[in-house]
């Protein structure tokens, strides 16, 4: 069985995505920093059949990161699908004049070092399976900087280029590199922006293996 490993696992997006592959027949692997948190989101789609557990990791912890995949390939299977969408943290979205360079160590470590750790730890398993899919999920920053959350642009922006960058340099391995980008945050009563319909967006995006970024309720880009 394939597994699908989701980083920045929450009872939102997470949960949707999770429910959503999980019905496709992958397993789960739900990854945050609260291990209590994620064992309850796994026992939900366990209770509803799916092959699903929960690990605890700061994603800005490379080496616990590391390790949280590594617990997940002993005890699911192969990593062929790995999702990351932390939400960012209320101080990585300070104003850009109010920004130190300390203010920025974090949202790198989130945003780029967490990225990097993850795929490059889970590269080799994806060349042995021949094929896999790396998700990137962003919100409208990613795209369009803003001086309100400067942390999170700087950060956002290094992640897409990144994201970008593996697109063009796996795809001949057969590796799929997308990013979803979502304007205004999820939910809000615009129905394309509701989790359930996201994580539709979500598999679509795995299935169809088509261009690097996709904006969802706008013309892709």
């Amino acid at each position: 069985m394939t597994t699908i490993a989701i980083l920045g696992a929450g009872p939102g997006l997470g949960a949707a995505v999770a429910r959503r592959f999980g019905n496709e027949g992958f397993s789960v692997a739900l990854v945050s920093r609260d291990h209590a948190h994620v064992d309850a989101l796994a026992q939900q789609l366990v209770d509803d059949g799916i092959t699903a557990r929960g690990y605890a990791a700061n994603l800005r912890d490379t080496q616990a990161l590391r390790s949280a995949l590594d617990a997940a390939t002993a005890d699911l299977g192969p990593i062929g699908v790995l999702q990351y969408s932390p939400v960012p943290a209320k101080e990585f979205m300070k104003p850009v004049l109010e920004t130190t360079a300390e203010d920025l160590v974090g949202p790198f470590e989130q945003s780029v070092y967490g990225p990097a750790a993850a795929v490059q730890h889970l590269l080799p398993g994806l060349r042995e399976l021949g094929r896999g899919t790396i998700l990137f999920i962003n919100g409208g920053s990613a795209m369009r900087s803003s001086a309100g959350v400067a942390g999170t642009s700087v950060a956002f922006a290094g992640e897409s280029a990144y994201g970008q960058m593996l697109h063009e340099a796996l795809a001949p391995a057969g590796i799929h590199v997308a990013q979803l980008i979502i304007p205004r945050g999820i939910g809000g009563g615009e129905p394309d922006h509701e989790p359930d319909a996201l994580a539709e967006t979500i598999w679509t995006l795995h299935r169809n293996r088509g261009q690097f970024r996709t904006i969802v309720g706008e013309e892709n880009a």
